[in-house]
């Protein structure tokens, strides 16, 4: 290190440096930018050894929702359920955790705890250095862990007596930033082998996952499916990665297309429970899956692929266009599958149009985010959490740029949707000022961490916070009915265990932090709120918007399929 890093790291004794300003400059040198956390004993000094070598650190009110989304480029302070968030989501995330003092080990110490051996389960690294001079070399292997192969969560512990303790400057040695993750290539053969079956596919389909977004796959798997004229279907955090209103997008017709696809080509899409596991009825039988990954042990999880592409999705989906370049081929645009899926797709399509036209009131689901879909700017940052707020939302709300949208992923983490929105805020702010996150979260779901309003106007981060609020988990009452239920005893005999207090003014919590709240029960109040929200680039706003409470998406659907079966009978597919 130069001499000007060496005495920026002193800590007011000459020759000597803290602990914790050697972990603060080796989160630094493996740039580290953003530190996100919740100080306490005995970390509070490492958050303010992060801002002396330039670390930002963002201080937040919630441990579930406390998290860096993005790259590797942030890290967080305490030992949170975050970690298994990352690891079961795949999203690199470095977590520096303070334990008890060393001389206190086995003694019954404040918080005593197997932390190391607890994170090991369901983190890719876990550690604790034996020494200050080895955090150097701890920190750089968690960051290049949590970057390498498959992305996820590492954890590195640091006794408290470590925090304060002095050691010679000239003992500790920083590692050089660790090189970006190397570029796997699969079997030049195995790439012929997939390009053979997507050539004989009847049916064929590409499913895009949040693998491809972390790969910046975008613009070669754009090319294979408009050079190919396939058929793509995403993920919920593959969204973007191909723009949602492309035309060969068949999310409208995805249980269709799931169910009767016979070549399905998977690029960074797990076979897990958000795509049914590859299982029968939800897939044909018979179906041929091209499984393209770079992690090997996820090569043939709950199915046996067809073939298997093990690599990075950006430079395995390149070895497939060399391919076709090579012997061009076009799935035809005008084939019976295609027809089936447009079909389809126009027939849910004006089912959700005609549930989003409703006038009565309360709105229900599709109006409130068909109104919402027409205001937002195609660049925002769309972050979601909840259940029927997430699950619906994901199929009005558009994506046109990728690695844009976040929400509960695999794991289904309820608490960490205003933690990913203040990140993608700050991050935005930096790079991109002017760029707008839209956070929308069911009224349950806010309630997890919803004191992070507070970080929100602390920090002055423009983030426009919608509040999809039915009064409960899934469903509630509203006021007329909770009242009346209530003559019949206490709430907690006779309520629902998944009712809230309904017609809460969720709003005030953020006006009461200085941000703008709007209360809104129709269209044009949604509207007029919304507009204004977007206009203001300074300040941070919630919007609560009341809905139906016990509406439901299959409710609504079923209703209206069932006066239009007759009229509408779905239509056939082969099989074969």
């Amino acid at each position: 290190m130069s001499e000007s890093n060496l005495a920026a790291l002193s800590d007011g004794l000459e020759g000597q440096v803290s602990g914790a300003r050697v972990i603060a400059q080796a989160l630094k040198t493996q740039d580290v930018n953003y530190m996100f956390g919740i100080v306490g004993i005995p970390v509070t000094e490492i958050a303010l050894a992060a801002q002396e070598v330039g670390i930002r650190y963002i201080g937040m009110r919630n441990e579930q929702a406390v998290s860096m989304d993005s790259e590797p480029s942030g890290s967080c302070l305490p030992l949170t359920p975050l970690i298994l968030y990352a690891y079961q989501s795949q999203r690199p995330l470095i977590v520096i955790g303070g334990s008890s003092e060393r001389s206190q080990e086995t003694m019954g110490a404040f918080q005593e705890f197997p932390q190391v051996e607890a994170c090991r389960l369901y983190s890719k690294f876990s550690a604790r250095p034996s020494s200050i001079e080895a955090i150097p070399s701890i920190i750089e292997k968690a960051v290049r862990s949590s970057i390498y192969g498959r992305p996820g969560a590492c954890y590195v512990d640091i006794p408290a007596d470590f925090v304060s303790l002095q050691v010679n400057v000239s003992s500790v040695k920083y590692v050089e930033c660790c090189m970006p993750p190397p570029i796997s290539m699969a079997e030049t053969s195995a790439v012929r082998m997939a390009a053979s079956v997507i050539r004989n596919a009847k049916q064929p389909l590409v499913i895009i996952g949040k693998g491809a977004a972390y790969a910046h796959a975008e613009e070669s798997i754009r090319k294979l499916v408009e050079q190919c004229k396939l058929p793509f279907l995403p993920t919920p955090m593959g969204k973007g990665v191909i723009r949602d209103n492309h035309p060969n997008c068949v999310a409208a017709a995805r249980s269709r297309a799931l169910q009767f696809a016979d070549v399905i080509v998977l690029l960074g899409a797990r076979l897990n429970w958000i795509l049914h596991f590859g299982l029968p009825p939800r897939y044909q039988p018979d179906v041929k899956f091209i499984q393209v990954d770079i992690c090997a042990e996820e090569l043939g999880n709950n199915v046996r692929p067809a073939v298997t592409l093990l690599g990075d999705v950006n430079a395995v989906t390149k070895q497939l266009l060399e391919q076709f370049d090579k012997t061009p081929w076009q799935y035809p645009p005008e084939s019976e599958w295609w027809k089936v899926l447009r079909e389809k797709m126009k027939s849910n399509e004006a089912l959700s149009k005609e549930l989003a036209s409703k006038k009565s009131l309360p709105m229900n689901y599709y109006t409130v985010f068909y109104h919402v879909q027409e205001q937002l700017p195609r660049e925002c940052f769309v972050v979601s959490e909840g259940a029927n707020t997430m699950d619906i939302g994901r199929t009005v709300l558009q994506n046109y740029l990728p690695r844009h949208r976040l929400d509960a992923g695999t794991f289904g983490t309820m608490g960490v949707g205003l933690g990913f929105a203040i990140a993608a805020a700050i991050v935005a702010k930096d790079r991109n000022p002017g760029q707008r996150v839209i956070c929308v979260e069911g009224d349950s779901a806010f309630g997890f961490s919803g004191m992070e309003v507070e970080t929100i106007c602390r920090y002055n981060l423009p983030i426009v916070l919608l509040v999809v609020n039915n009064n409960g988990i899934y469903q509630g009452f509203d006021t007329d009915s909770w009242k009346e239920m209530l003559k019949f005893g206490d709430a907690t005999t006779v309520a629902p265990p998944m009712c809230l207090l309904p017609h809460s003014h969720y709003e005030h919590v953020m006006t009461a932090f200085g941000g703008k709240g709007y209360f809104v029960q129709t269209p044009e109040e949604l509207q007029k709120s919304l507009r204004q929200s977007l206009a203001d680039t300074t300040n941070p706003s919630l919007i609560n918007i009341m809905i139906e409470p016990q509406g439901t998406r299959k409710a609504q659907v079923k209703a209206i399929a069932k006066q239009k079966a007759s009229l509408n009978p779905p239509p056939k597919v082969s099989t074969k």
